[in-house]
């Protein structure tokens, strides 16, 4: 994981690099983060361009970076314990509208209980992060 920022209530954003920690972030929350970054992976990765001008070697370097600028940011909100709390993608480099979703665990609505570190989130990447367009179950 690497960290992305801090929230209040002594909570910290970070963003999950990998499939393995997707796949316990799935664990945890009980929800399918998992495979959601699988395929946004596997989108990049097919997306992906090599220059010509880069060794065989060089290109597995490039195409790692590539994927991580071009899939959605798959973040987690974590307590001073570790605990995970919610789980957010937001597009690509935190930029842009929409593409965003932030579900609790069980896919339950964080915003009651997370709305200060959510809205933490957002200030970091410069994005509103309302309820009524990132959390996708609201009835």
């Amino acid at each position: 994981m690497e960290y992305v920022c801090d929230a209040p209530d002594n909570l910290t954003w970070f963003r999950l690099v990998s499939e393995g920690e997707a796949a316990a972030e799935s664990a945890d929350m009980r929800h399918a983060v998992e495979k959601h970054f699988r395929r946004e992976r596997e989108r990049a990765a097919e997306s992906f361009q090599p220059s010509a001008a880069v060794t065989f070697i060089e290109q597995d370097i490039n195409k790692e970076a590539y994927i991580k600028r071009a899939m959605p940011l798959f973040l987690t909100l974590r307590d001073e314990n570790g605990a995970a709390l919610v789980t957010a993608m937001l597009p690509p480099g935190g930029q842009g509208g929409g593409g965003c979703i932030i579900v609790g665990p069980g896919n339950a609505d964080p915003y009651p209980d997370y709305a200060a570190a959510i809205a933490a989130l957002g200030r970091h990447f410069g994005l509103t992060l309302d309820r009524a367009s990132c959390y996708p179950y609201r009835r």
